[in-house]
Parts: C-alpha cells; sequence; structure tokens
C-alpha cells in the first residue's frame, strides 16, 4: 500500500484579490473602511480549504517594483490598467490575516508571485499533492501528474479544477509544456506580450501541435506555407522575446521549508478578534478548522 500523498495549496495572492475586489460591490465596515477585497478573498480562502483539505499553505504576492521580465521588455504589462488605490489599500490587511492564521507568504524583488509559485510548487516533490489557487490561467503551463490549477472563472464562485486532460481540453489538445510555445506565437494582450502578429489562436495551437515547439517550427519554416514564413521570419525575436516572458521561472532563489507552511496551527481568538473588527460575523463561522483528510486524493 502506497502511502498517501501530502496536500499543499499555493495561493496566487494578488489574483485572488484582484478578483474579489471587482467581483463584489464597494462594502464598508460600520466605520467606513473599504473591505470588499478583504472579504472576497477570505470567502475563496476559506472555500478552498474546506473542499481540499490540505495539509500545507503558502501564499505568494507580486512584489511592488518592476521584475526581470520589464527590464528585459520595457513595455511588458505597460496596457494594463493600474488598480484603484482602494484595492491596494487592502493587500496588508490581508496579509496580516494569513500571519494571523500562520500561513508562510512569499514575495520576492525582481520576480512575481506566478515564479514563486512555479518555484515552489517544483520543491514540494513527488511525494506532494499540490493545488494552485488562481484567478488567472498562466500557471496552466505547471500541471503536471504532482500538480493541478484551481481556477476562479467566473466571480468567485463559479471555479474549475484544471488537471492535464482539462488543459488540453480547453487548448485543444495542447499539453501544459506546450503552453510557453503557444503564447510565443498568439501572444496575450492581458499582459502586453506581442506574439507574432498575423497568428491566431487556431494557427497557433496548429503549429505547436505540428512541430512541437518554437525552436522546432524555426528550424523547420520551408514546411509552412509562403505567407506564414513571412511573418514568422518578420517577427523571430518578437516570438523568443514572448517565450521569455510567458515562461514561469522555476528556479526563485527562495527559502522554502514545507513543513513551516503546515496547516491549521494558530490562534483562533486572534483571528476571530480581526474578523470581528472587520464586521465579518459571517466569516467567523466558516473559519476553518484542521480536519482529518479523508480519501481525497486527485491522482488517478
Amino acid at each position: 500500500m502506497t502511502e498517501e500523498k501530502k496536500r499543499l495549496i499555493i495561493i496566487d495572492g494578488n489574483a485572488i484579490i484582484h478578483r474579489a475586489f471587482h467581483a463584489l460591490p464597494a462594502l464598508t465596515t460600520k466605520k467606513g473602511e473599504l473591505i470588499n477585497a478583504i472579504y472576497g478573498f477570505l470567502l475563496v480562502f476559506f472555500k478552498t480549504i474546506k473542499e481540499f483539505r490540505p495539509d500545507f499553505i503558502a501564499a505568494t504576492f507580486d512584489f511592488p517594483a518592476p521584475t526581470f521580465r520589464h527590464q528585459k521588455y520595457k513595455p511588458y504589462k505597460a496596457t494594463r490598467e493600474k488598480a484603484p488605490e482602494e484595492l491596494y489599500e487592502q493587500i496588508p490587511k490581508i496579509k496580516k490575516i494569513l500571519g494571523t492564521l500562520n500561513v508562510q507568504i512569499f514575495e520576492k524583488p525582481g520576480f512575481e508571485a506566478d515564479d514563486l509559485i512555479g518555484t515552489i510548487s517544483k520543491k514540494g516533490g513527488e511525494g506532494t499533492e499540490t493545488i494552485i489557487l488562481t484567478g488567472d490561467l498562466d500557471a496552466l503551463q505547471l500541471v503536471d501528474e504532482n500538480i493541478r490549477v484551481y481556477a476562479l472563472r467566473k466571480g468567485l464562485k463559479d471555479t474549475i479544477l484544471y488537471d492535464r486532460e482539462k488543459v488540453k481540453e480547453k487548448y485543444n489538445g495542447l499539453g501544459p509544456e506546450q503552453l510557453i510555445n503557444f503564447k510565443s506565437l498568439r501572444g496575450d494582450p492581458s499582459d502586453n506580450i506581442p506574439g507574432v502578429p498575423g497568428i491566431g489562436e487556431k494557427t497557433a495551437i496548429k503549429l505547436i501541435k505540428e512541430f512541437g515547439t518554437l525552436e522546432n517550427l524555426y528550424s523547420s519554416l520551408n514546411k509552412v506555407n509562403q505567407s506564414l514564413q513571412v511573418k514568422l521570419r518578420e517577427h523571430k525575436e518578437q516570438a523568443f522575446i514572448s517565450k521569455m516572458l510567458a515562461k514561469i521561472k522555476l528556479d526563485v532563489p527562495v527559502e522554502f521549508d514545507l513543513e513551516k507552511c503546515r496547516w491549521g496551527e494558530y490562534n483562533k481568538e486572534k483571528v476571530v478578534q480581526i474578523l470581528k473588527a472587520y464586521d465579518f460575523q459571517s466569516l467567523i463561522k466558516r473559519l476553518p478548522e484542521k480536519q482529518k483528510k479523508e480519501n481525497l486524493s486527485l491522482l488517478k
């Protein structure tokens, strides 16, 4: 009988906060303090714990400074509209609540939360089943036999758990390891990743299915039609820059100790005090306890 895998949840902090802020109306405390992002974040957090009963939890956040991607490609995320200051004001409060819940927080100058997620997810090892909680799909490239992505689709309640088959279903047969190459051609307007102009989703999927990687495609350009050859040759540098921008780093120099991320040991009274201070009476009832994990393995 094989030993049951331990389960780690990695939270994409900024993604969940942004989703919560925009999904909920301007909720305020009796004192007039805006708390919609805090409330929404905790709703999702508690729901995820109840559903997956993790052994370990880690939370990642973007560091408020340019990253190595901005240094290599200045237009990276330049078209993204800056979030309201009312959102950013709630982030330290969420971090404080996570700290009181004894959840380890990871952020690193020069890197995005995605890079920390990628690095930590690989540090868990084969003995750990990892679930990435996020509001966007960049993390799908990390999915493998040990890693799943639990993504919010619409609002805060509509969720989907991506394993390898779900990724292939979404991208018409492309596996997680092929998504970086797909983005190299298709680009990503939300992050201002350029891709190759004139190549849409269907063509990008077709090319990556046929050639596997961007490198293989460029070494076999004579096998594609003339009009595509022209586009690909003209924007070769842009395609490879796009691949660099899209690829999540797996080797961020960050100290990670799985045992320090063990979930369930926290001062309940202190957490309740904070929740009461924000008028979160309903959330006190949802405050998760450490539960005995039943046979909930996501691996087949």
